[in-house]
Protein backbone atom coordinates (compact mmCIF):
# COMPACT_ATOMS: atom_id res chain seq x y z
CA UNK A 1 0.00 0.00 0.00
CA UNK A 2 2.80 2.40 0.44
CA UNK A 3 4.11 1.71 -2.76
CA UNK A 4 0.42 3.13 -4.28
CA UNK A 5 0.34 5.92 -1.95
CA UNK A 6 3.72 6.69 -3.59
CA UNK A 7 2.88 6.66 -7.53
CA UNK A 8 -0.20 8.08 -6.45
CA UNK A 9 1.53 11.50 -5.29
CA UNK A 10 3.53 11.06 -8.90
CA UNK A 11 0.58 11.20 -10.87
CA UNK A 12 -0.07 14.43 -10.96
CA UNK A 13 -4.09 14.61 -11.98
CA UNK A 14 -5.64 17.14 -14.31
CA UNK A 15 -6.39 20.51 -12.91
CA UNK A 16 -10.31 20.10 -14.48
CA UNK A 17 -11.01 16.94 -14.83
CA UNK A 18 -13.44 17.51 -17.48
CA UNK A 19 -10.36 18.89 -20.01
CA UNK A 20 -8.01 15.93 -18.85
CA UNK A 21 -6.11 14.59 -21.60
CA UNK A 22 -6.46 11.28 -22.66
CA UNK A 23 -3.23 10.47 -20.67
CA UNK A 24 -3.98 11.76 -17.44
CA UNK A 25 -7.62 9.57 -17.78
CA UNK A 26 -5.96 6.32 -18.13
CA UNK A 27 -3.56 7.44 -15.34
CA UNK A 28 -6.24 8.34 -13.24
CA UNK A 29 -8.68 5.15 -14.44
CA UNK A 30 -5.31 2.72 -13.54
CA UNK A 31 -4.69 4.25 -10.05
CA UNK A 32 -8.43 3.72 -9.36
CA UNK A 33 -7.56 0.16 -10.19
CA UNK A 34 -4.37 -0.09 -8.38
CA UNK A 35 -6.28 0.73 -4.92
CA UNK A 36 -8.21 -2.29 -5.68
CA UNK A 37 -5.11 -4.33 -6.76
CA UNK A 38 -2.14 -2.99 -5.34
CA UNK A 39 -0.20 -6.44 -6.09
CA UNK A 40 -1.62 -7.15 -9.87
CA UNK A 41 1.54 -6.44 -11.56
CA UNK A 42 -0.29 -5.84 -15.11
CA UNK A 43 -1.70 -2.77 -13.41
CA UNK A 44 1.82 -1.29 -12.70
CA UNK A 45 2.76 -1.76 -16.37
CA UNK A 46 -0.12 -0.45 -17.87
CA UNK A 47 0.17 2.99 -14.99
CA UNK A 48 4.04 3.41 -16.73
CA UNK A 49 2.85 2.96 -20.27
CA UNK A 50 0.08 5.70 -19.09
CA UNK A 51 2.70 7.52 -17.86
CA UNK A 52 4.74 7.31 -21.54
CA UNK A 53 1.88 8.54 -23.25
CA UNK A 54 1.69 11.52 -20.90
CA UNK A 55 5.14 11.88 -22.15
CA UNK A 56 4.50 12.57 -25.75
CA UNK A 57 1.73 15.05 -24.23
CA UNK A 58 4.00 17.41 -22.68
CA UNK A 59 7.29 16.73 -24.17
CA UNK A 60 8.43 16.36 -20.19
CA UNK A 61 10.78 13.50 -19.54
CA UNK A 62 9.86 13.58 -15.61
CA UNK A 63 7.05 11.36 -16.86
CA UNK A 64 9.07 8.96 -18.74
CA UNK A 65 10.93 8.60 -14.77
CA UNK A 66 7.89 8.11 -13.07
CA UNK A 67 6.75 5.22 -15.58
CA UNK A 68 10.36 3.60 -14.50
CA UNK A 69 9.41 4.11 -10.84
CA UNK A 70 5.98 2.30 -11.83
CA UNK A 71 8.17 -0.63 -13.91
CA UNK A 72 10.43 -1.00 -10.59
CA UNK A 73 7.18 -1.98 -8.73
CA UNK A 74 6.24 -4.65 -11.58
CA UNK A 75 9.29 -6.14 -11.19
CA UNK A 76 9.86 -6.64 -7.61
CA UNK A 77 6.88 -8.68 -7.65
CA UNK A 78 7.46 -10.87 -10.50
CA UNK A 79 10.61 -10.30 -11.56
CA UNK A 80 11.64 -10.92 -15.41
CA UNK A 81 7.65 -10.26 -16.17
CA UNK A 82 7.63 -9.86 -20.15
CA UNK A 83 5.37 -6.65 -19.47
CA UNK A 84 7.51 -5.06 -17.71
CA UNK A 85 10.21 -5.71 -20.21
CA UNK A 86 7.94 -4.46 -23.37
CA UNK A 87 6.96 -0.64 -21.37
CA UNK A 88 11.13 -0.26 -20.24
CA UNK A 89 11.82 -0.66 -23.66
CA UNK A 90 9.35 2.10 -24.80
CA UNK A 91 10.54 4.66 -21.52
CA UNK A 92 14.32 4.17 -22.86
CA UNK A 93 13.55 5.28 -26.19
CA UNK A 94 11.41 8.31 -24.35
CA UNK A 95 14.62 9.27 -22.39
CA UNK A 96 16.81 8.72 -25.29
CA UNK A 97 18.27 5.27 -24.25
CA UNK A 98 18.27 4.13 -27.67
CA UNK A 99 20.65 1.26 -26.97
CA UNK A 100 19.60 0.29 -23.33
CA UNK A 101 15.86 0.59 -25.37
CA UNK A 102 17.32 -1.93 -28.52
CA UNK A 103 19.16 -4.22 -26.27
CA UNK A 104 15.43 -4.75 -23.36
CA UNK A 105 13.18 -4.95 -27.16
CA UNK A 106 15.53 -7.63 -28.54
CA UNK A 107 15.21 -9.65 -24.91
CA UNK A 108 11.34 -9.45 -25.06
CA UNK A 109 11.07 -10.14 -28.85
CA UNK A 110 13.31 -13.27 -28.39
CA UNK A 111 10.83 -14.46 -25.74
CA UNK A 112 8.15 -12.87 -27.99
CA UNK A 113 8.61 -12.75 -31.53
CA UNK A 114 5.89 -12.13 -32.94
CA UNK A 115 4.61 -8.94 -30.47
CA UNK A 116 3.67 -6.09 -32.46
CA UNK A 117 4.53 -3.89 -29.66
CA UNK A 118 7.76 -4.60 -29.03
CA UNK A 119 9.12 -4.77 -32.95
CA UNK A 120 7.29 -1.18 -33.48
CA UNK A 121 10.08 -0.08 -30.38
CA UNK A 122 12.33 -1.96 -32.60
CA UNK A 123 11.72 -0.13 -35.51
CA UNK A 124 12.26 3.19 -33.31
CA UNK A 125 15.23 2.04 -31.70
CA UNK A 126 17.09 0.96 -34.84
CA UNK A 127 15.60 4.75 -36.90
CA UNK A 128 17.18 6.29 -34.23
CA UNK A 129 21.24 4.48 -34.05
CA UNK A 130 20.52 4.36 -37.79
CA UNK A 131 20.15 1.33 -38.65
CA UNK A 132 17.62 1.65 -41.52
CA UNK A 133 17.93 -1.33 -42.97
CA UNK A 134 16.99 -3.61 -39.31
CA UNK A 135 14.46 -0.82 -39.35
CA UNK A 136 12.71 -1.64 -42.10
CA UNK A 137 12.78 -5.38 -41.63
CA UNK A 138 11.18 -4.94 -38.26
CA UNK A 139 8.77 -2.99 -39.74
CA UNK A 140 7.47 -5.24 -42.50
CA UNK A 141 7.23 -8.03 -40.18
CA UNK A 142 4.78 -5.89 -38.55
CA UNK A 143 2.76 -5.02 -41.77
CA UNK A 144 3.23 -8.84 -42.58
CA UNK A 145 1.64 -10.21 -39.17
CA UNK A 146 -1.25 -7.58 -38.88
CA UNK A 147 -1.84 -5.70 -42.40
CA UNK A 148 -2.86 -2.36 -41.86
CA UNK A 149 -1.85 -1.60 -38.09
CA UNK A 150 -1.66 2.10 -37.54
CA UNK A 151 1.52 1.17 -35.33
CA UNK A 152 3.45 -0.68 -38.65
CA UNK A 153 1.41 2.11 -40.60
CA UNK A 154 3.03 4.90 -39.08
CA UNK A 155 6.35 3.10 -38.87
CA UNK A 156 6.56 3.05 -42.46
CA UNK A 157 5.54 6.26 -43.63
CA UNK A 158 8.40 7.75 -41.71
CA UNK A 159 11.01 4.77 -43.47
CA UNK A 160 9.30 6.07 -46.72
CA UNK A 161 10.09 9.33 -45.50
CA UNK A 162 13.97 8.52 -45.06
CA UNK A 163 14.51 6.99 -48.14
CA UNK A 164 12.38 9.58 -49.69
CA UNK A 165 9.21 8.78 -50.58
CA UNK A 166 7.12 11.56 -49.24
CA UNK A 167 4.52 10.96 -50.87
CA UNK A 168 4.33 7.07 -50.14
CA UNK A 169 4.62 8.43 -46.51
CA UNK A 170 1.69 10.45 -46.44
CA UNK A 171 -0.20 8.21 -48.36
CA UNK A 172 0.50 5.43 -45.46
CA UNK A 173 -0.18 8.37 -42.50
CA UNK A 174 -3.70 9.23 -44.42
CA UNK A 175 -4.79 5.48 -44.07
CA UNK A 176 -3.18 5.50 -40.29
CA UNK A 177 -5.16 8.86 -39.38
CA UNK A 178 -8.55 7.08 -40.82
CA UNK A 179 -8.03 4.06 -38.55
CA UNK A 180 -7.46 6.38 -35.66
CA UNK A 181 -10.64 7.00 -33.40
CA UNK A 182 -11.78 10.47 -33.07
CA UNK A 183 -11.78 10.24 -29.19
CA UNK A 184 -8.20 9.18 -29.00
CA UNK A 185 -7.52 12.60 -29.87
CA UNK A 186 -3.41 12.89 -28.82
CA UNK A 187 -2.55 10.24 -31.19
CA UNK A 188 -4.70 12.37 -34.14
CA UNK A 189 -2.68 15.30 -33.00
CA UNK A 190 0.79 13.18 -33.65
CA UNK A 191 -0.51 11.73 -37.12
CA UNK A 192 -2.32 15.02 -38.25
CA UNK A 193 1.43 17.09 -37.28
CA UNK A 194 3.25 14.44 -39.01
CA UNK A 195 1.44 15.10 -42.74
CA UNK A 196 1.76 18.53 -41.71
CA UNK A 197 5.52 18.05 -42.18
CA UNK A 198 5.31 15.47 -44.76
CA UNK A 199 2.91 17.87 -46.56
CA UNK A 200 5.65 21.24 -46.24
CA UNK A 201 8.34 18.86 -47.77
CA UNK A 202 6.18 17.85 -50.65
CA UNK A 203 5.31 21.96 -51.29
CA UNK A 204 1.86 21.91 -50.53
CA UNK A 205 1.84 24.77 -47.90
CA UNK A 206 -1.47 25.02 -47.42
CA UNK A 207 -2.47 21.07 -46.73
CA UNK A 208 0.28 21.30 -44.35
CA UNK A 209 -1.31 24.53 -42.47
CA UNK A 210 -4.91 22.33 -42.42
CA UNK A 211 -3.38 19.92 -41.35
CA UNK A 212 -1.99 21.98 -38.08
CA UNK A 213 -5.11 23.85 -37.41
CA UNK A 214 -6.71 20.11 -37.57
CA UNK A 215 -4.24 18.45 -34.73
CA UNK A 216 -4.76 21.83 -32.92
CA UNK A 217 -8.65 21.84 -32.47
CA UNK A 218 -7.87 17.64 -31.53
CA UNK A 219 -5.28 18.47 -29.03
CA UNK A 220 -4.86 22.68 -28.35
CA UNK A 221 -0.86 23.93 -28.05
CA UNK A 222 0.27 20.38 -29.10
CA UNK A 223 4.00 20.50 -29.24
CA UNK A 224 4.29 18.79 -32.52
CA UNK A 225 1.65 20.91 -33.91
CA UNK A 226 3.03 24.00 -33.26
CA UNK A 227 6.36 23.15 -34.50
CA UNK A 228 5.31 22.46 -37.92
CA UNK A 229 3.19 25.70 -37.46
CA UNK A 230 6.79 27.78 -37.33
CA UNK A 231 8.71 25.93 -39.78
CA UNK A 232 5.49 26.68 -42.42
CA UNK A 233 5.36 30.34 -40.86
CA UNK A 234 9.70 30.45 -41.24
CA UNK A 235 9.54 28.85 -44.97
CA UNK A 236 6.96 31.93 -45.66
CA UNK A 237 9.60 34.22 -44.79
CA UNK A 238 7.00 35.19 -41.90
CA UNK A 239 9.32 35.17 -39.31
CA UNK A 240 7.62 37.23 -36.47
CA UNK A 241 4.53 34.61 -36.63
CA UNK A 242 7.27 31.52 -36.85
CA UNK A 243 8.67 33.01 -33.65
CA UNK A 244 5.44 33.60 -31.93
CA UNK A 245 4.50 29.71 -33.06
CA UNK A 246 8.32 28.53 -31.36
CA UNK A 247 7.47 30.91 -28.44
CA UNK A 248 4.02 28.81 -27.75
CA UNK A 249 5.57 25.62 -28.34
CA UNK A 250 8.26 26.31 -25.64
CA UNK A 251 5.80 27.38 -22.99
CA UNK A 252 4.92 23.63 -22.95
CA UNK A 253 8.25 22.07 -23.86
CA UNK A 254 11.04 23.92 -22.38
CA UNK A 255 13.67 22.10 -23.75
CA UNK A 256 16.75 24.05 -25.79
CA UNK A 257 16.52 23.34 -28.56
CA UNK A 258 13.08 24.74 -28.66
CA UNK A 259 14.31 28.06 -27.28
CA UNK A 260 17.12 27.45 -30.20
CA UNK A 261 13.99 28.06 -32.69
CA UNK A 262 12.64 31.08 -31.10
CA UNK A 263 15.90 32.41 -31.51
CA UNK A 264 16.19 31.91 -34.51
CA UNK A 265 12.96 32.75 -36.07
CA UNK A 266 13.50 36.16 -33.93
CA UNK A 267 16.98 36.86 -35.95
CA UNK A 268 15.58 36.57 -39.04
CA UNK A 269 12.88 38.85 -37.74
CA UNK A 270 15.84 41.54 -36.53
CA UNK A 271 14.62 41.04 -33.37
CA UNK A 272 16.71 42.69 -30.59
CA UNK A 273 15.54 39.53 -27.93
CA UNK A 274 17.85 36.84 -30.11
CA UNK A 275 20.88 37.58 -28.89
CA UNK A 276 20.29 36.91 -25.62
CA UNK A 277 17.93 33.95 -26.10
CA UNK A 278 21.10 32.66 -27.84
CA UNK A 279 23.33 33.16 -24.68
CA UNK A 280 20.51 31.35 -22.78
CA UNK A 281 20.14 28.44 -25.48
CA UNK A 282 23.60 27.70 -25.49
CA UNK A 283 24.13 27.99 -21.75
CA UNK A 284 20.98 25.41 -21.18
CA UNK A 285 22.75 23.01 -24.42
CA UNK A 286 26.01 22.66 -23.05
CA UNK A 287 24.42 22.15 -19.51
CA UNK A 288 23.36 18.94 -20.79
CA UNK A 289 26.06 18.17 -23.77
CA UNK A 290 27.13 15.17 -21.83
CA UNK A 291 23.95 13.32 -21.15
CA UNK A 292 21.91 11.21 -23.68
CA UNK A 293 18.77 13.62 -24.06
CA UNK A 294 21.02 16.53 -25.22
CA UNK A 295 20.56 19.58 -27.42
CA UNK A 296 23.77 18.91 -29.38
CA UNK A 297 22.56 18.69 -33.18
CA UNK A 298 21.29 22.61 -32.52
CA UNK A 299 24.31 23.18 -30.13
CA UNK A 300 26.48 22.34 -33.76
CA UNK A 301 24.26 24.35 -35.78
CA UNK A 302 24.28 27.41 -33.65
CA UNK A 303 28.38 27.62 -33.58
CA UNK A 304 28.27 27.29 -37.20
CA UNK A 305 25.51 29.61 -38.41
CA UNK A 306 25.35 32.06 -35.71
CA UNK A 307 28.66 32.07 -33.49
CA UNK A 308 32.18 33.09 -34.12
CA UNK A 309 34.97 30.71 -33.63
CA UNK A 310 33.31 27.83 -32.63
CA UNK A 311 33.31 25.81 -35.75
CA UNK A 312 36.20 23.44 -34.21
CA UNK A 313 34.09 22.75 -31.36
CA UNK A 314 30.96 22.17 -33.18
CA UNK A 315 32.84 19.63 -35.58
CA UNK A 316 33.98 17.82 -32.24
CA UNK A 317 30.51 17.56 -30.91
CA UNK A 318 29.50 16.98 -34.53
CA UNK A 319 31.74 13.76 -34.95
CA UNK A 320 30.63 12.09 -31.29
CA UNK A 321 26.86 12.70 -32.06
CA UNK A 322 27.26 11.04 -35.57
CA UNK A 323 29.44 7.93 -33.67
CA UNK A 324 27.10 7.56 -31.05
CA UNK A 325 24.23 7.25 -33.56
CA UNK A 326 25.11 7.47 -37.38
CA UNK A 327 21.72 8.79 -38.61
CA UNK A 328 20.74 11.33 -41.61
CA UNK A 329 20.37 14.25 -38.92
CA UNK A 330 23.91 13.72 -37.11
CA UNK A 331 25.40 13.01 -40.24
CA UNK A 332 24.40 15.97 -41.98
CA UNK A 333 25.27 18.02 -39.41
CA UNK A 334 28.69 15.99 -39.40
CA UNK A 335 29.13 17.02 -43.19
CA UNK A 336 28.29 20.73 -42.26
CA UNK A 337 31.01 20.75 -39.16
CA UNK A 338 33.73 19.48 -41.60
CA UNK A 339 32.77 21.58 -44.49
CA UNK A 340 33.43 24.63 -42.10
CA UNK A 341 36.23 23.50 -41.07
CA UNK A 342 37.76 23.17 -44.23
CA UNK A 343 37.86 18.93 -44.74
CA UNK A 344 35.74 19.58 -48.08
CA UNK A 345 36.97 15.65 -49.18
CA UNK A 346 35.52 14.14 -45.42
CA UNK A 347 32.40 16.66 -45.47
CA UNK A 348 31.16 15.28 -49.53
CA UNK A 349 31.88 11.76 -48.12
CA UNK A 350 29.64 12.33 -45.14
CA UNK A 351 27.06 14.05 -47.71
CA UNK A 352 26.43 11.38 -50.33
CA UNK A 353 26.27 8.72 -47.62
CA UNK A 354 22.79 10.89 -46.43
CA UNK A 355 21.97 11.42 -50.21
CA UNK A 356 22.34 7.81 -51.08
CA UNK A 357 19.78 6.63 -48.48
CA UNK A 358 17.44 8.54 -49.95
CA UNK A 359 16.51 11.79 -47.54
CA UNK A 360 15.57 15.16 -48.43
CA UNK A 361 14.71 18.27 -47.21
CA UNK A 362 15.13 21.78 -48.08
CA UNK A 363 17.96 22.23 -45.31
CA UNK A 364 19.68 19.50 -46.63
CA UNK A 365 19.68 20.66 -50.49
CA UNK A 366 20.66 23.77 -49.47
CA UNK A 367 23.54 22.91 -47.62
CA UNK A 368 24.57 20.42 -49.73
CA UNK A 369 24.73 23.20 -52.26
CA UNK A 370 26.77 24.79 -49.88
CA UNK A 371 29.25 22.15 -49.37
CA UNK A 372 29.81 21.51 -52.93
CA UNK A 373 30.40 25.01 -53.61
CA UNK A 374 33.24 25.14 -51.00
CA UNK A 375 34.83 21.83 -52.57
CA UNK A 376 34.71 23.98 -56.01
CA UNK A 377 32.76 21.64 -57.20
CA UNK A 378 29.89 24.33 -58.90
CA UNK A 379 27.72 21.89 -61.21
CA UNK A 380 27.03 19.71 -58.04
CA UNK A 381 26.34 22.84 -55.90
CA UNK A 382 23.65 23.90 -58.49
CA UNK A 383 22.11 20.74 -58.97
CA UNK A 384 21.74 20.51 -54.71
CA UNK A 385 20.43 24.46 -55.02
CA UNK A 386 17.66 23.40 -57.99
CA UNK A 387 16.54 20.92 -56.22
CA UNK A 388 16.01 23.40 -52.80
CA UNK A 389 14.22 25.42 -54.99
CA UNK A 390 11.96 23.31 -56.83
CA UNK A 391 10.87 21.73 -53.67
CA UNK A 392 9.83 25.13 -52.69
CA UNK A 393 10.52 28.06 -54.48
CA UNK A 394 8.94 31.00 -52.81
CA UNK A 395 10.60 29.53 -49.21
CA UNK A 396 13.27 31.10 -47.37
CA UNK A 397 15.67 28.93 -48.43
CA UNK A 398 13.95 28.83 -51.54
CA UNK A 399 14.42 32.28 -52.48
CA UNK A 400 18.34 31.99 -50.37
CA UNK A 401 19.23 29.25 -52.84
CA UNK A 402 17.92 31.31 -55.88
CA UNK A 403 19.87 34.53 -55.01
CA UNK A 404 23.37 32.31 -54.75
CA UNK A 405 22.99 30.46 -58.27
CA UNK A 406 21.96 33.67 -59.55
CA UNK A 407 24.91 35.45 -57.89
CA UNK A 408 26.97 32.45 -59.51
CA UNK A 409 26.03 32.66 -63.34
CA UNK A 410 26.06 36.65 -62.70
CA UNK A 411 29.80 36.45 -61.57
CA UNK A 412 30.67 33.58 -64.31
CA UNK A 413 29.01 36.32 -66.97
CA UNK A 414 31.37 39.06 -65.99
CA UNK A 415 34.72 36.81 -66.26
Amino acid sequence: MKTFLLLTALALPADDPVQASPAQQRIEAVLRTLAERPADTRVYNELAFAFARRARETADGEDYERGLDSLKVSELLAPGNLGARRVRAWLYLGLHRFEDALSTALLAHREYPDDLWTLGVLVDAYVELGNYAAAEESCQWMLDMRPGNTAGLTRAAYLRELFGDVEGALELMNEAITRTPTNETEDRAWILAHMAHLNRLAGRRESALACVDLALEDFPDYHYALDQLGRIRADQGEHRSAAEAFERRYAVARHPENLFDVATALDAADDDRAPALFIAFEQAALAEKEGLDNANDALVTYWLDYAEGRAADALRIARLEAERRPTVTTRSNLAWALSANGEHAAAERELEAVLAIGYRDLELHYRAGLIHRRAGRLAEADAELAHCIAMAPDSDLGRRAALLMDGAATSSATR
